[in-house]
């Protein structure tokens, strides 16, 4: 029974991860600009057009489908020079790859915020050491869920499709292992609902004294976009854009 679900579930995999031939939004910065943007411990969300990416957007109600893991390319010695992303994926599980992979893809750098030279290297030695780890595709239902690009699902119930399945809930999506690796230094992604925040006008204290993290498994690529404690990095603006320096024509 197992070698028959995971060989349904290799064909199923390999379905949700074909291009769809739909673009999405044009690249918003020069892949030269992003290279030179990027610092180790970024996060890079991409805008992806495969099959899953938009059951992804659909049900999480976002643009990013994809997030990888910016490692630098000192890290990368046991790979080819310029890879120096770390992500996930159904096919290839725990991986490291190019940033020319995403150079024509939508993306958006999120910066965690006062991270120290060390704490940067745990969350990097970390994401490194699961390379190799393969998704158990034995949990088809994991994968029939992401079927129907836009399910008709009421939006309120939408994301919620994320966390049924198996013990893992969202093992198809890349994000789980980047807040894994966060979340061993304790960094803060998104808080559940209990945490407790102190938006006390009167003392213009608006951070929290104590955070109950969301756990890993439900963290979505979405989630370090609405972060607030990830900067959003725009290439543009970092390499020194001057609006007076453009040409109209037309």
């Amino acid at each position: 029974m197992n070698t028959t679900a995971i060989w349904i579930g290799q064909r199923l995999a390999a379905y949700l991860s074909k291009e769809t031939g739909i673009n999405g939004a044009s690249p918003a910065s020069n892949p030269l600009h992003l290279q030179e943007t990027l610092m180790p411990g970024d996060v890079l969300l991409v805008e992806g057009d495969s099959r899953i990416s938009g059951a992804i957007k659909y049900l999480t109600q976002s643009t990013w489908s994809h997030a990888a893991l910016y490692v630098g390319y000192e890290f990368s010695n046991r790979y080819p020079s310029d890879y120096c992303l770390i992500e996930a994926d159904m096919l290839n599980g725990v991986c490291c790859s190019s940033l020319e992979k995403y150079a024509h893809y939508h993306t958006r750098i999120c910066r965690p915020i006062g991270l120290n030279k060390n704490e940067c290297i745990e969350v990097i030695q970390y994401a490194i050491s699961q390379i190799g780890h393969q998704y158990d595709l034995r949990n088809i239902f994991d994968l029939v869920r992401y079927l129907l690009p836009n399910p008709p699902v009421p939006e309120r119930f939408r994301r919620q499709l994320l966390e049924l399945g198996s013990g893992d809930p969202t093992r198809a999506i890349c994000s789980t292992l980047i807040a894994q690796a966060f979340q061993k230094i304790h960094y803060p992604i998104l808080p559940t609902n209990k945490s407790l925040i102190n938006n006390d006008i009167e003392t213009a204290e608006y951070f929290p004294r104590q955070f109950s993290p969301k756990h890993y498994s439900f963290i979505t690529p979405r989630d370090f976009d609405v972060s607030p404690y990830f900067e959003i990095i725009k290439p543009t603006v970092v390499s020194g854009f001057n609006f007076h320096d453009l040409e109209w024509v037309g």
